[in-house]
């Protein structure tokens, strides 16, 4: 785990290494650049967090049979079995990192070795003979890939801070902007910056140093029109299930340094630290965070799993002295305006976390594959009420609208749409735009996803959410706030192989009524009891409704005076300010428009001046 860097822009080499000190938290162990200087001027540079081979022959860049150069950030899974299949066809080695394996497979396999690859990663590799750099994205988008390409030169980097430096040609964009206010992110390819962009999940790139081209394309995707069915039983897929997520969770145990589980004492974590304990040689180190608010508190959930399996367990109390710390911090980490709250408790479990180990699986992509979360539910009964004609129900919107209770208006505003797809769009963007001026919001490619008739209702959403929700929010901040405090990842059920089994699935066998996640929970009663699981799933959130009320008002209030929300593009002032004396008043929980707010102008402050905003 790691961060790349490369360009063919002149910078000097005090440029170069400024641009690396800047996402050194990435790579800690070294930070190591290289000038290649064929008939094109090529940097590579690498912040290297040592996890596979701590030799330092495994230092990056690092150049294989002499003509091909590589940054590589993340983690090839199956590359021991891949190494051995080189190793058959002729190829030699002189490290044990997966690095130099990627290397042998390109040469091998050119651009086609991707296809290969069982991992999380973003590399480039400079392939001096045929004078191009290619780079790929994970398939699930688990690692960043930023880029900047004027039509002559390319520059890339795990993280936007680094190509931001010593660039006089950048924008901010105001449609990203726009995006960032509705999604609460600025989802892919787009970035903050008009002029720089992310390399999508799934996707490869080819950038010919002779002619300046770039040619993108995509190599893996879900499939979104159900193509692919499974035949057996819920049994046999229980079965299936379970030898598949104990091989992803195997794999992702090999490591040359300490290994941990981020434990939540939810159904998806529980089950990767049940099967992390199955297969693992050693006590299994897991963690937890608690907060001391009421209604905020799962740690004692994680304390009765941890106790079954008998792992070592470590509780992290949110602090809230150091949670304001996080937020002062956050654009530097971030990059971008990103307003998933609970990228602070985040931010704190993976601080802790690295003082005991260098690497920890988590749970993520559980709701996803298997439908879990909530919104299933009530977008399966919204879709009932949508059946009734379009005419009746603006004609009931503004009666119900009438209703003090803010539930009832947001089903007003529900009534209006045209059909469940709209729906759906307006929950996973907020069902009130009022307060910002955005048309284009659910102008994304991702639509094709939910707007298609190959699947049912529940299928559909849940391959948005993977598409959109999970590749643009989760993803991204399990990767910054983890890298930031150089702690390694790792996601079973991120695993390609688990992804693509459940969407073979038939509906019923992940959701059953109201029971989510039913083929996922009957794996996990065989291995922790289930009557620890009775309860109403939690989110993994902050208090920040009640600290913006109490201990963050001032804060809050000085944050957002009339002044500053003047310099932040497209909010209407006046309806702003209504909502933070909703909010204050406790007329209504509008802390989500208030940290999407405060996190936008401290990017604009700390990392947007001097540019122009298009």
């Amino acid at each position: 785990m790691c961060g790349i860097y490369g360009s063919t822009l002149p910078y000097s080499e005090q440029q170069v290494k400024d641009k690396l000190k800047r996402t050194a938290f990435r790579g800690p162990d070294k930070m190591g650049w290289q000038t290649y200087k064929n008939k094109h001027n090529v940097i590579f540079g690498h912040n290297r967090l040592s996890i596979i081979d701590l030799d330092h022959r495994s230092d990056q860049p690092f150049t294989y049979s002499d003509k091909i150069h590589i940054a590589f950030n993340g983690e090839i899974y199956n590359f021991q079995t891949l190494k051995h299949e080189l190793h058959q066809k002729g190829y030699s080695f002189r490290t044990t990192s997966d690095t130099e394996v990627i290397c042998a497979a390109y040469l091998e396999y050119g651009e086609e070795c991707i296809h290969h690859f069982n991992g999380m990663f973003a590399f480039v590799i400079y392939d001096e003979i045929k004078q191009c750099f290619f780079g790929a994205r994970d398939r699930l988008g688990q690692k960043p890939f930023y880029y900047y390409h004027n039509g002559k030169d390319f520059e890339f980097s795990s993280q936007l801070s680094s190509i931001q430096m010593f660039n006089d040609n950048l924008t901010i964009s105001k449609d990203a902007i726009g995006y960032y206010l509705s999604w609460g992110n600025v989802p892919d390819p787009m970035s903050i910056f008009n002029e720089i962009k992310k390399l999508k999940a799934g996707h490869s790139l080819n950038f010919d140093l002779n002619t300046g081209d770039i040619k993108i394309k995509q190599y893996w995707d879900i499939d979104y029109h159900g193509t692919h069915k499974y035949k057996g039983s819920f049994k046999d897929a229980k079965g299936d299930l379970d030898s598949l997520l104990k091989d992803a969770v195997k794999k992702r145990l090999f490591a040359d340094v300490p290994v941990g589980v981020f434990l939540s004492g939810g159904v998806d974590s529980s089950l990767v630290a049940a099967l992390a304990n199955e297969t693992s040689t050693s006590k299994v180190k897991t963690f937890s965070v608690k907060f001391n608010e009421k209604g905020f508190d799962e740690s004692v959930y994680a304390q009765q799993v941890a106790d079954h399996l008998k792992t070592e367990h470590q509780v992290i109390e949110c602090n809230y002295n150091e949670g304001i710390d996080l937020i002062e911090n956050f654009s530097y980490y971030y990059d971008e305006p990103f307003s998933d709250s609970s990228a602070i408790p985040s931010m704190l479990l993976s601080k802790h976390t690295r003082q005991k180990v260098t690497v920890a699986l988590s749970g993520d992509a559980g709701d996803e594959s298997f439908i879990g979360y909530h919104r299933y539910d009530w977008i399966t009964n919204g879709n009932k009420l949508l059946k009734i004609p379009r005419l009746v129900r603006k004609m009931a919107a503004p009666i119900v609208k009438m209703s003090p209770n803010y539930r009832h208006k947001i089903i007003s505003e529900v009534l209006k749409v045209k059909d469940v797809n709209d729906a759906y769009l307006m929950a996973m963007t907020g069902t009130d735009s009022s307060w910002y001026d955005f048309p284009n919001y659910a102008k994304v490619d991702e639509q094709k996803y939910l707007r298609h008739t190959h699947k049912g209702l529940l299928e559909r959403v849940s391959d948005f959410d993977l598409k959109t929700y999970l590749n643009w929010d989760i993803n991204t901040k399990v990767d910054r706030a983890s890298m930031a405090y150089s702690l390694e990842v790792r996601a079973p059920l991120l695993d390609y192989r688990v992804v693509e089994f459940a969407r073979s699935l038939p509906t019923n066998f992940k959701m059953q009524g109201s029971n989510k996640k039913r083929l996922l929970k009957e794996v996990l009663y065989d291995y922790v009891p289930e009557k620890i699981f009775d309860r109403p799933k939690a989110g993994f959130t902050m208090p920040f409704a009640n600290w913006f009320r109490e201990d963050l008002k001032d804060f809050v209030l000085d944050e957002l005076n009339d002044e500053s929300l003047m310099d932040i593009p497209l909010i209407h002032q006046d309806k702003i300010k209504t909502i933070i004396n909703e909010h204050m008043t406790n007329k209504r929980n509008r802390y989500p428009i208030i940290w999407k707010l405060l996190v936008l102008k401290q990017w604009l402050k700390t990392n947007g001046k001097g540019y122009s905003i298009v």
